[in-house]
């Protein structure tokens, strides 16, 4: 099927998650795009608060509470879990009557490149339902306090239309690759991109330390941006301890960041105002030279130790 024909009757479902929750901005602005096409049959099912951060956590030993709630255009749902627990239960059929033809994970306030990749709930989302075999995007746009604006979400929304549109033909054409999934990063000044740029996981990271708080109040509160929310209207009155005497709190906070030392990974080219394309996937394996290492050291070990000293 071509792009023509995509745009001549048939609709594909598209099912878009997230890890800011249901609420969050970049949601709603990529699914009033989505709508808006009227080229697609749009679902959600997002956390029905935030969950940044929270990888590919899922909910083992409790029920879900899943809502419906009121999005135009959409069949959406709120609910209590993660971003894979939503993408989990979205793609069952427990929600919706079909399996989607795409899923969507964002869009995210803020950046998912390199080492953070890890971390990202938003990534969790659409890993997630790689691993149930539906073809999968996460998207984030690169939140810059002072410089970014409400209206960028939906410019990025905008700008990967072209993506999800090709993907769409080769997910009905059964030519899509299976065994990866996509990682879009958009630059902070989205309405002038570069275009896209085909990437590689890098391994950028913001480095964390520890600072000891007296409250849950203090200091804000860490946004997925990893800056700080800063809330002048909160009154010290109310910044008393939350937690009984024994008890110390501690708060993670942003000490450093470290670059790519590589010329073609995610980070860079982001920095560089380029919409980043990064194929992805779920196994966890070793640098080459890691592996070599250990096919050699793992033998000796073997030799230098007697059976009952292991």
């Amino acid at each position: 099927m071509s792009e023509m024909e995509i745009n001549n009757g048939y609709r594909a479902t598209i099912m878009v998650t997230n890890d800011d929750g249901i609420d969050a901005p970049g949601l709603r602005a990529l699914v009033q795009v989505l709508v808006s096409t009227d080229r697609y049959i749009v679902q959600v099912c997002a956390p029905d608060s935030e969950k940044s951060a929270v990888s590919h956590s899922i909910t083992w030993r409790h029920p879900l509470a899943v809502k419906q709630v009121q999005i135009q255009g959409a069949t959406a749902f709120a609910v209590s879990g993660t971003p894979a627990d939503c993408a989990s239960i979205g793609v069952s059929k427990a929600l919706f009557p079909s399996i989607p033809d795409l899923v969507i994970s964002g869009i995210n306030m803020g950046s998912n490149c390199g080492y953070h990749i890890v971390y990202s709930g938003t990534v969790g989302g659409a890993r997630e339902a790689f691993f149930n075999g539906v073809p999968s995007i996460s998207v984030s746009y690169e939140w810059v306090a002072g410089k970014s604006n409400i209206i960028d979400f939906t410019l990025s929304a905008e700008a990967i239309l072209p993506i999800i549109d090709a993907i769409l033909v080769e997910v009905k054409n059964q030519t899509y690759p299976q065994r990866s999934f996509l990682n879009i990063d958009l630059p902070t000044n989205v309405a002038n991109h570069k275009g896209y740029k085909l990437t590689k996981q890098g391994k950028s990271i913001f480095r964390m330390g520890w600072r000891e708080v007296s409250s849950e109040l203090q200091g804000g509160k860490m946004l997925s941006t990893m800056t700080m929310e800063s809330d002048s209207a909160r009154s010290v009155e109310n910044d008393t301890p939350t937690v009984s005497e024994d008890h110390r709190l501690f708060q993670r906070e942003v000490r450093g960041a470290e670059s790519d030392k590589e010329g073609d990974t995610d980070h860079r080219f982001l920095r560089e105002g380029y919409i980043t394309v990064t194929p992805l996937g779920a196994i966890s394996r070793a640098e080459p030279d890691c592996q070599a290492y250990f096919k050699d050291w793992l033998p000796r070990v073997a030799e230098r130790f007697s059976s009952s000293a292991l």
